[in-house]
């Protein structure tokens, strides 16, 4: 340790703990067929799963960063209380059961619902609002909190000299935050396409159609769709990708490498 001091002793219960993330991981690897890995990822039901992943993922992605960003500036620049109100709200997604945000999203949109005359439920774009539910907190929380760490000074320097509401807006807030934009979007893509309760859920199991890559391997894992080969390779796949996700993150955290 460099700093600090912690009692020695601590690093016992520490690496307990390192070791019950790591070790799972690590089965998870050994149990990969090197061999077929290739054909395994390129298979037609992973191909699909995967490609609807992204795409879904994607596009979700998107949706989220369209109305996030707002969201986050809006909590951002809003007083104490009415900014804590509105960081609970959006954080309320993140500490249910994804199953939970599913039967919500079901009842709004069911055949029943409010808005059921759209037919959404088990379709493409079930699994986009299903993604996005359950991924826009990331992104909201990531982007406000890097608009509040820069404050409010550059702007009203910059208003005082004359600057509009959307100059100090595209040349200020948005450049400073930058970081935290870049961390918010990655991370809320890498929970989009992890996504599987809510998923399951609203949108269903279907192949090609609803089937990506966390209900794939689900459904392989229950004797159907992937082989269970397929299924650690997907697995594997998805460990790499939120191992990117994470290096990716970290390079763009301010003050990183000091």
């Amino acid at each position: 340790m460099t700093g600090g001091f912690v009692p020695r002793w601590l690093a016992i219960p520490a690496a307990v703990g390192l070791l019950f993330l790591l070790v799972p991981l690590t089965a998870l690897v050994a149990r990969v067929e090197w061999g077929t890995l290739w054909s395994d990822v390129t298979s037609p039901a992973a191909l699909s799963a995967l490609g609807l992943s992204l795409g879904t993922g994607a596009v979700a992605t998107v949706l989220c960063a369209i109305v996030g960003i707002p969201l986050a500036l809006v909590i951002a620049r809003s007083p104490a209380r009415v900014a804590a109100v509105l960081r609970a709200l959006v954080t309320v997604p993140l500490v249910l059961p994804p199953m939970v945000g599913g039967v919500a999203l079901l009842y709004l949109f069911g055949r029943n619902g409010a808005l059921g005359v759209l037919g959404l439920p088990f379709t493409t774009a079930a699994v986009v609002l299903a993604q996005v539910f359950v991924a826009l907190p990331f992104l909201v929380l990531a982007v406000e909190g890097a608009l509040r760490s820069t404050g409010v000074e550059f702007e009203r320097t910059a208003a005082s000299l004359g600057a509009s509401r959307a100059m100090i807006l595209r040349r200020i807030t948005l450049p400073l935050a930058a970081p935290g934009l870049v961390a918010g979007v990655v991370l809320c893509f890498a929970r989009a396409i992890g996504e599987f309760g809510a998923t399951a859920l609203f949108a269903g199991n279907r192949p090609g159609v609803t089937q990506t890559m966390p209900l794939a391997i689900y459904t392989a894992f229950n004797g159907a769709g992937v082989s269970q080969g397929t299924a650690v390779a997907l697995s594997l796949l998805l460990l790499v990708t939120a191992v990117a996700v994470l290096l990716l993150v970290r390079g763009w955290r301010p003050g990183v490498g000091r």
